[in-house]
């Protein structure tokens, strides 16, 4: 044993392999559909011009030192007001803490509230949630989510695993699955964990919730995003939110991320962020600053970048429909937020021409990559059962215009399969 058994237990991302082969192919001059990465072509979708030119005029500024520990004061001010002015709850800029994107606020939260052997619970498919309770050294509660639920957990699922829980992981609108979660499921939830906070009193360490929201500027239709403290003023105390400029301001690179909650909560976690090095590069974060206070560019570029998602986003659901509606074992669940759109390949059992049985799901999943050149993610490297045949459909590399030749390169590999 030449490593550490946390270390030795942890394994990369499959998700990340995955992506890495496809690229690989892709950099080979092999013609390949790569759905599969939570990212964007910045060719594609670039960020917002008024934050590149910020940001480049604060490089130019010389603003290259540490930015300190608490964040840029004129981006702690603009996370205030953008949450008051879209979610409708205050949180004041000492209650904002700033990291290098989302998942170091993750992480560090993590360790503020969760001790070796508490229990997590987080419903699967979900991002990294497993990843983040082994970091912790914590006991994980997986709850397999249902498609009839557009695949969020309810109230009744969490009650039996609550008791002793330190931490709930949510998200909404959802990655891997690109719905949202409903006000009555949010607002069961926290009528449940309000009763158990109750219940265990101020000598308890509360069961908290870490609400990611890194997609909730991301809303298409009807569907809206719900906050949890605005629906119970007393989840306060209980919730840390996760957010950031990149899904919603096509800022993945930038690495600017923010987190919002309770003040005492929010000061451990800016310790863990500071003594771990993840801050947020200092340009970045001023010129971030000054964008979202731009109030008329911010929603200018969400009017715009929301079309274009959703564009892309409906023209592959109706391409799945179809697809079904000539008998293919398919489905596709209609996106309601986010970047990513939900699809069942219902294949095993089938046949290729050449008579190899697909047997299980990971060969259904070579034969697409193979075959259809197309890649999407399987629910399984989100946690999901292994028996799951739904994958996430990621569109921020695509062009809106490149789904009917993905669609019909897909076709043409579901006609060679037979019962």
């Amino acid at each position: 044993m030449r490593i550490a058994a946390l270390a030795n237990d942890i394994q990369t991302s499959p998700i990340i392999t995955l992506a890495a082969e496809i690229n690989e192919k892709i950099q080979r001059g092999e013609k390949f559909y790569n759905l599969t990465i939570g990212d964007f072509n910045p060719q594609i979708y670039p960020i917002p011009e008024i934050l590149q030119e910020e940001i480049i005029a604060q490089y130019r500024a010389h603003q290259t030192n540490y930015p300190g520990a608490r964040g840029a004061s004129n981006l702690l001010e603009s996370i205030s007001h953008l949450v008051e002015r879209k979610c409708g709850v205050h949180y004041a800029p000492q209650d904002v803490l700033i990291s290098s994107g989302g998942r170091p606020l993750i992480y560090s939260f993590y360790r503020t509230v969760v001790d070796p052997g508490d229990k997590v619970i987080f419903p699967v498919p979900s991002w990294n949630n497993h990843y983040y309770t082994h970091l912790s050294h914590a006991k994980q509660v997986m709850l397999e989510t249902r498609p009839e639920n557009n695949f969020m957990p309810t109230a009744a699922e969490i009650e039996p695993h609550l008791q002793d829980a330190a931490l709930i992981a949510l998200c909404s609108p959802l990655n891997p699955t690109g719905t949202v979660m409903s006000e009555k499921i949010l607002g069961d939830i926290c009528d449940l964990l309000i009763a158990e906070n109750q219940r265990r009193g101020p000598d308890k360490k509360p069961c908290y919730l870490m609400f990611d929201q890194i997609y909730w500027l991301i809303t298409f239709g009807e569907n809206a995003h719900h906050n949890a403290v605005k629906l119970r003023p007393e989840m306060r105390e209980y919730t840390v939110f996760v957010d950031g400029v990149s899904k919603a301001f096509c800022g993945t690179g930038l690495r600017v991320g923010w987190s919002f909650g309770p003040t005492d909560v929010i000061k451990k976690m800016r310790t863990i962020v500071a003594h771990i090095g993840a801050w947020a590069p200092k340009p970045e974060q001023i010129a971030t600053g000054k964008f979202l206070a731009n109030e008329t560019a911010v929603e200018n570029h969400l009017e715009q970048f929301s079309y274009s998602i959703e564009s892309s986003l409906n023209g592959f659901y109706r391409g799945f429909t179809a697809l079904k509606e000539k008998g293919y074992r398919v489905n596709a669940i209609e996106s309601q937020g986010a970047m990513y759109l939900t699809v069942q390949l219902d294949l095993r059992g089938m046949k290729t021409s050449s008579g190899v049985s697909l047997d299980t799901n990971h060969q259904v999943h070579r034969y697409i990559l193979d075959e259809a050149k197309v890649g999407l993610v399987p629910f399984p490297y989100f946690g999901a059962s292994e028996t799951s045949n739904w994958y996430r459909l990621s569109v921020g590399t695509c062009h809106a215009g490149d789904v009917e030749e993905i669609i019909s390169s897909l076709e043409k590999a579901l006609s060679r399969l037979r019962s």
